[in-house]
């Protein structure tokens, strides 16, 4: 998934959770993205991604918005 042109932006949720857990920073959230192994479209603008890092799933959910070129990262979670 190409997010070059796209700003991202994390939910507070997100950021106190997820991000703190993983050490995740804006671009390793941006490189999740793009080197995501899967991504399926749950809703109009709504999509999970699938990402895997030192052998464990993580799963990132977003709304991509076409209009302000923006990608807003709703919450996360971690698999086996």
């Amino acid at each position: 998934m190409n997010t070059s042109d796209y700003r991202i932006r994390p939910s507070k949720h997100f950021i106190l959770t997820w991000m703190r857990k993983w050490d995740y920073d804006i671009f390793a959230l941006r490189d999740a993205l793009e080197n995501a192994y899967k991504v399926n479209k749950v809703g109009k603008n709504k999509y999970e991604a699938y990402t895997r890092v030192k052998g464990k799933s993580r799963k990132l959910i977003f709304i991509k918005d076409e209009g302000f070129k923006e990608i807003f990262v709703i919450t996360g979670a971690e698999g086996k």
